[in-house]
C-alpha cells in the first residue's frame, strides 16, 4: 500500500534529479530511500524515472504520477492547516501577490491588519494581472489584487469599489490647466500601463480616446506604473492611471489632474484559487481589505 511517505519521497526525488540531492534534502541516508523508490515502482508495476541518463528524469507514466502525488500532497498540507487554525488563525504567515496599481490597498490593509494580528507575517509578490493570476494558481500566493478584466473561471472574485481614472503631467508642462478633457491627450505623447499578457488598462484607455475621437500617440507600454510615472516626471509624456496608484507613488516633478469627461472606471478585484483552503488569517485580511478599498473609494467621491 503507498503511504505518504512513499508519495514525498518520489516528489522531492522527481524535483532534485538525483538520489544523492533528494537524500540530503530529506535528511536520510541513500539505500533507503532507493529502496523506498523501488518499492513504490514495485507497487505501481512501472518505471517511475529513466536511470540512464545522468540525472534522473521521469517516464511518461511519472510525469503523470509526479502532478497527482504532488497535488494530493497539497491537499493533504491544505486539510492539515485547516485542522491547526480552526481555533486562531492568528498567527503564520500570509502570501499576496499585488499588481503595482493596486499597492495603495495592499499597504493600507497590511497596517490595518497588523494592528490586530501582530503575529502574522507577511510574503509579498508583485507583478501585473497576468503573473499574479499565474502565482496563484502554482499556489506560490494565498490571496491576488488585480486590475480587472480577468477570466474569472478557475477563481473566487471578490470586486473592490472601482475608482476613476486621473491624468497625470510633467510639472515642467506649463499648460495652466487644472482640470483635463480627453481631447487633451490627442495633443499628447501618452505612456501607458500594458499587462505582459491579455487585455487591460491599456485597451480600456484606447477604447476611451477613441470614443473621443482620436487615435492616441502611445509612445511607451509599460506593466510597472512607478516606471511610467518616473518617465513622466522626466517629461517624457503623460499618462492616465487610476487615482490611488498616484496616492502612493506620488513623484516629485508630476502634477495630477481629473479628466472631467470621462466615464472610465479602474475596476480592481481581490482572487482566490476556488479549490484551495483558506486560512483565517487570510479571510480576516480580506475584510480588512474590502473595508479599506470601500473607504478609498468614498474619499474619492466627497473629492469630486
Amino acid at each position: 500500500m503507498i503511504d505518504v511517505k512513499q508519495l514525498k519521497y518520489f516528489v522531492t526525488i522527481a524535483e532534485e534529479g538525483q538520489i544523492t540531492k533528494a537524500a540530503q534534502k530529506l535528511h536520510i541516508a541513500q539505500p533507503p530511500l532507493s529502496q523506498q523508490l523501488k518499492q513504490l515502482e514495485e507497487e505501481l508495476g512501472v518505471p517511475l524515472f529513466d536511470r540512464k541518463a545522468k540525472k534522473m528524469e521521469l517516464t511518461a507514466p511519472g510525469k503523470a504520477f509526479y502532478e497527482k502525488a504532488k497535488r494530493l500532497l497539497a491537499q493533504l498540507d491544505d486539510a492539515v492547516a485547516e485542522v491547526k487554525e480552526i481555533e486562531e488563525g492568528t498567527a503564520g504567515t500570509l502570501s499576496i501577490g499585488c499588481v503595482k496599481s493596486c499597492f495603495y490597498y495592499l499597504a493600507q490593509a497590511i497596517r490595518h491588519f497588523h494592528e490586530q494580528a501582530p503575529n502574522v507575517t507577511f510574503h509579498l509578490r508583485e507583478g501585473d494581472t497576468f503573473s499574479i493570476c499565474q502565482l496563484l494558481y502554482e499556489r506560490h500566493i494565498d490571496i491576488g489584487i488585480v486590475r480587472l478584466p480577468i477570466d474569472s473561471a478557475d477563481y473566487d472574485v471578490i470586486r473592490l469599489p472601482g475608482e476613476r481614472y486621473v491624468g497625470v503631467l510633467p510639472a515642467q508642462w506649463k499648460t495652466g490647466q487644472t482640470a483635463l478633457c480627453m481631447r487633451d491627450f490627442a495633443d499628447w505623447p501618452l505612456l501607458l500601463l500594458h499587462r505582459v499578457h491579455g487585455a487591460g488598462q491599456y485597451e480600456r484607455v484606447i477604447e476611451e480616446c477613441r470614443r473621443h475621437g482620436f487615435e492616441p500617440n502611445v509612445l511607451c507600454e509599460c506593466p510597472d506604473a512607478t516606471i511610467l510615472l518616473s518617465l513622466v516626471a522626466q517629461g517624457l509624456g503623460a499618462t492616465i492611471v487610476p487615482q490611488s496608484t498616484v496616492a502612493l507613488f506620488r513623484l516629485p516633478g508630476i502634477k495630477v489632474l481629473e479628466i472631467i469627461d470621462s466615464s472610465m472606471t479602474a475596476e480592481a478585484a481581490a482572487i482566490l484559487d476556488r479549490q484551495r483552503y483558506l486560512p483565517k488569517s487570510a479571510r480576516t485580511f480580506l475584510d480588512v481589505l474590502q473595508t479599506v478599498a470601500a473607504r478609498a473609494a468614498g474619499e474619492q467621491h466627497e473629492e469630486r
